[in-house]
């Protein structure tokens, strides 16, 4: 199986100064008790008592429009999360987000985030959105939802990270600056805000190197590692007294050759003598199930254990429990078939993740190392490899020559060698580069809540309810281990939480 997500705990720089993030929580919600006066529900929305995620209350979305409002406005808002559900994965569904400094004039409502699509199933789905919006705002959440009906809950509003803050506020001098070339010339003031610039397009450059590590840190941690290997263990029939039953029984009535079958065919799963269980894979399961019900019908015939060279007792045994074992066989794989489904689920779950984490991995060092020659680094590995050490000191000295760099062309500029129009077409080129920095931490957010979601149906998985065992040995066998697992899903997840949200 091909399961692991790494943990790291990292500290966003700013400036080359590192600074620890406050997830600060500033505002709440699942839609249940008094957190419903909250919200104000203008159309389409109501408060539902049941396809909740969590407590007793979520928000139900008809088809067609709704919207929803803070009653409240919410200071700071940096990143909003949430989690949907739809009626069924045909279910499309539009959600904008927008700030306002007052409720009274629908006009003065701003887009600050959207996202899109349908869920692939009728579980809860995490979303994350960032606002970065540093004033104090209402919040207002619009729907747009066709073939379906939509749930929502858990709201979560984090307070703006500080780096964040920084970086919105000089792009906004440097769009103000712009705007004031085109009226006048005072180099003084166009040369100094190029300065600022320098610094504040170096501190972007950290935050890319940021993102690339939080990418390359989801990979396999100890604790998850060993929380899904344990989870794979936990649909292997060896661990089960019932199956042990059935091949003792089935080589009570089976000839020697007939033994080597089974001996050869439980191979792959591990050794029944010692309990060693490998992994379990749906590759593995479709390998031996029915060969293996094969085997007990052939083994249970009368003309099979009348020649098989075996005692009376058990050509009696035979006899008596041939249909028995044999019922017993089918419903026991039927119950392991459907764990080794829900680990398939989850195995294709994280190699989506990972297909798209490699692609934002990609296209993200692609953008760094285009940052790095717009900001007059140069090309070459050498330096790419400096912005990413390990090494502080060597990190820091190669933003330092990003920021020398922009107070090169400052001077220049005021000593007049450089023209109106070079001035324009270099900011304009730094700020686009530092713009479309934040696309890549809206893709970072896609790729969090995929893994909160995953993380969420993998802790399922191992719920009580979610034996699906009949005998109550077998349950007991099932719970023992599954925890063990959520131990160690326990303290994957909030490592990962204390990291990356």
């Amino acid at each position: 199986m091909k399961f692991g997500l790494m943990i790291s705990l990292l500290c966003l720089s700013v400036s080359g100064l590192t600074v620890a993030q406050q997830k600060t929580s500033i505002f709440k919600n699942g839609f249940e008790g008094d957190e419903t006066k909250k919200w104000a529900l203008m159309y389409g929305a109501q408060i539902a008592n049941e396809n909740f995620r969590n407590g007793a209350g979520a928000l139900v979305i008809a088809e067609g429009e709704a919207s929803v409002r803070t009653q409240s406005q919410l200071s700071e808002q940096g990143v909003v999360d949430f989690w949907i559900k739809t009626s069924s994965p045909a279910t499309e569904y539009t959600i904008t987000l927008r700030v306002a400094s007052s409720q009274n004039n629908d006009t003065n409502w701003v887009q600050v985030g959207q996202i899109t699509g349908k869920n692939d199933t009728v579980e809860y789905y995490a979303k994350r959105i960032s606002i970065d919006d540093p004033g104090k705002k209402y919040l207002r959440i619009d729907f747009t939802v066709t073939n379906g009906q939509l749930w929502l809950d858990d709201v979560n509003v984090q307070k703006i990270l500080l780096g964040t803050a920084l970086q919105k506020n000089q792009q906004k001098i440097i769009t103000e600056v712009i705007d004031k070339l085109r009226a006048d010339k005072d180099y003084q003031v166009q040369a100094d805000a190029l300065r600022t610039l320098g610094k504040n397009y170096a501190a972007q450059i950290d935050v890319q190197r940021q993102y690339l590590e939080y990418a390359n840190g989801i990979y396999s941690s100890i604790t998850l590692a060993m929380a899904t290997s344990e989870r794979g263990r936990m649909a292997n029939p060896l661990a089960y007294e019932t199956f042990k039953k059935v091949v003792d029984d089935v080589n009570l009535v089976s000839s020697p050759l007939q033994k080597a079958r089974i001996s050869s065919l439980l191979k792959p799963l591990g050794s029944i003598a010692t309990n060693s269980l490998n992994v379990m894979t749906q590759g593995a399961f479709s390998a031996f199930a029915e060969p293996f019900k094969s085997i007990v019908a052939i083994a249970f015939e009368k003309s099979n254990f009348e020649n098989a060279g075996i005692n009376r007792a058990a050509r009696k045994f035979a006899e008596k429990n041939g249909l028995v074992t044999y019922e017993k066989t089918e419903g026991f794989l039927g119950e392991i078939e459907k764990e080794v489904s829900m680990l398939a689920a989850l195995d294709k779950d994280l190699q989506d993740i990972q297909s798209k984490l490699n692609e934002y991995r990609n296209d993200l060092s692609k953008h760094l190392q285009d940052s790095l020659i717009a900001g007059g680094l140069g090309r070459g590995q050498e330096n790419y490899n400096r912005v990413l050490s390990k090494d502080e000191a060597v990190r820091n000295q190669a933003l330092l020559e990003i920021t020398n760099y922009f107070m090169l062309q400052a001077e220049s500029y005021q000593n007049h060698s450089s023209s109106n129009t070079d001035f324009v077409q270099f900011m304009m080129k730094a700020t686009r580069n530092m713009e479309e920095t934040q696309v890549y931490k809206e893709r970072f957010n896609q790729i969090a809540s995929s893994v909160i979601t995953y993380y969420d149906k993998f802790e399922r998985s191992v719920a009580k309810e979610q034996n699906p065992f009949s005998e109550e040995k077998d349950k007991k066998v099932w719970e023992a281990q599954a925890q063990k697992v959520r131990g160690y899903l326990q303290e994957s997840k909030q490592a990962f939480t204390k990291a990356y949200m």
